[in-house]
């Protein structure tokens, strides 16, 4: 009876913690309208520490049980729209970020605090690792069998193997072989990143995924400024009002009005200058024509 009664105990105190947890959860949920899925999975401690100090006052970060986020999301869900979609994304370690700051500021905090490394066997790719082509340090051997394996096409130039074009050795997604990893680690290639990795970001009912949230922000500043470049010529070209290209396209106008009147002979004050001045150069051609003195 004794073994009966405690066992009840424990089911009933890990239903209590279980329940406490999922509040807690809920109402972090409820609190930040930011929240983002990381994935903890092989994040040395050391690096953990130094994000935390990166984001304090920022972004708070919370772990538990994967089954546990997703039912604190599910109670979330009643007065956040789409939330449950970040289901999807808990892989791996998860863990939540919460935060009231701008998604894509808070991706770029976190991304430059990250540090190439090299893969290990069974990692998965976070993206197409490519071999590319170009010499290597080693002397002509069983290396060129060895990246031949794999794929590589290599050979001997300058009396070093080089690797003769580019080559994606292992897609995004897939596992990372001990023997690719070891490869890798020869050719001096970091494919992996330590830091944090964000899977996700919830903002009013929209989620972001990190190719969207990864933006080239040299990148983006060339688009906008070729965008407006080509609104301006829209607008020049169609003739669109538009108060910030007013003056450049009055401008325009008065030229191209000035030069009708000038082609019709139009005797109004704007263009008497140039009647004059073109009755003056058809008058000479006449009296060089007539070889008049």
């Amino acid at each position: 009876m004794s073994h009966t009664h405690k066992d009840h105990g424990h089911t009933t105190k890990a239903a209590s913690y279980k329940k406490e947890q999922v509040a807690k959860v809920a109402k972090l949920l409820s609190d930040y309208p930011i929240v983002g899925i990381l994935n903890m999975e092989n994040l040395p401690a050391s690096a953990l520490q130094q994000m935390r100090g990166k984001l304090r006052g920022k972004a708070e970060m919370f772990m538990t049980k994967r089954r546990l986020i997703k039912l604190a999301l599910q109670e979330a869900e009643k007065s956040k729209k789409n939330l449950l979609q970040l289901d999807a994304r808990l892989v791996g370690m998860p863990a939540l970020l919460l935060t009231k700051e701008n998604p894509f500021s808070i991706y770029k905090i976190i991304k430059k605090a990250k540090s190439p490394a090299y893969a290990k066997g069974g990692q998965i790719a976070p993206h197409d690792i490519i071999v590319k082509a170009g010499p290597t340090p080693f002397a002509p051997g069983p290396v060129i069998g060895e990246l031949g394996k794999l794929g590589i096409k290599a050979g001997v130039d300058a009396g070093k193997i080089a690797i003769k074009e580019d080559k994606v050795i292992v897609k995004e997604g897939k596992p990372i072989s001990a023997e690719v990893a070891s490869q890798l680690m020869r050719l001096d290639i970091k494919p992996m990143e330590i830091g944090l990795d964000i899977t996700a970001i919830y903002e009013a009912g929209t989620v972001y995924d990190k190719k969207v949230l990864d933006i080239d922000e040299d990148q983006f500043k060339a688009n906008l400024a070729q965008a407006a470049v080509w609104a301006r010529n829209l607008a020049f070209e169609a003739a669109y009002p538009v108060k910030e290209f007013m003056p450049d396209m009055i401008g325009k106008l008065h030229r191209e009005a000035k030069a009708v009147g000038t082609e019709a002979n139009i005797l109004v004050a704007g263009v008497m200058p140039e009647l004059l001045a073109k009755a003056q150069r058809q008058m000479m051609g006449v009296k060089e024509t007539a070889n008049i003195e």
